[in-house]
């Protein structure tokens, strides 16, 4: 399974947004990397270089790889409404970004990890492929035999985020993707035009 192993505070202060969740190392430099860090002297960034970035960001964010990134692309330019919508609409759609929303998980990553090694039904059906698009309806579940690992009962002890395409039930450990998130419910701090506009050349 491909995904960015990388340092994740290095590509965090890089976008100046902890796009990993919490990062006290983040928090602490909270500036570009590099060797001048604040003082090196950045020039005033391209119409290109904005787009890269901005497309970066949401690879980064949600944990998936160029070419699956284009695929999703070119799925989302032959959908029905809005080109850049749409595609957030599949990021957020895929079961690892789900189970992370639902907060069974604290990271993407960690949710990831839980999809592949097979802790999670969807409609009573064990799935472990983490990219999986779920359709509005779709019942997401910790499997019977996980609901006693510590991990999921601590990331779901602090969890509070509330999302209103989701709903979640601590007590059987199954929640509903409800629905497909309209854009300004998706918290993400993502400018899709750009990315749309930088694959649109």
């Amino acid at each position: 399974m491909a995904r960015y192993t990388g340092p994740k505070t290095k590509i965090a202060r890089k976008f100046g947004e902890a796009i990993f969740g919490d990062d006290k190392a983040f928090e602490k430099r909270n500036y570009p990397p590099g060797q001048h860090g604040n003082a090196r002297r950045r020039g005033k960034k391209s119409e290109y270089a904005i787009q890269l970035m901005e497309k970066q960001k949401a690879k980064y964010t949600y944990g998936i790889l160029e070419k699956q990134f284009r695929n999703m692309f070119k799925k989302a330019t032959a959908s029905p409404g809005i080109t850049g919508e749409v595609l957030l609409q599949l990021c957020e759609s895929r079961l690892d970004n789900v189970v992370f929303r639902m907060g069974v998980a604290p990271t993407r990553s960690a949710a990831r990890q839980l999809v592949s090694h097979r802790h999670i039904t969807v409609n009573g059906e064990l799935v472990n492929v983490p990219s999986y698009n779920l359709k509005s309806g779709d019942v997401v579940a910790v499997r019977e035999k996980s609901k006693s690992l510590d991990t999921i009962d601590r990331s779901l002890s602090s969890s509070s985020n509330v999302y209103e395409w989701i709903t979640w039930n601590n007590d059987t450990k199954q929640g509903t993707y409800v629905s497909i998130p309209a854009r300004i419910q998706i918290p993400e701090n993502i400018n899709e035009q750009f990315i749309v506009e930088l694959y649109s050349k």
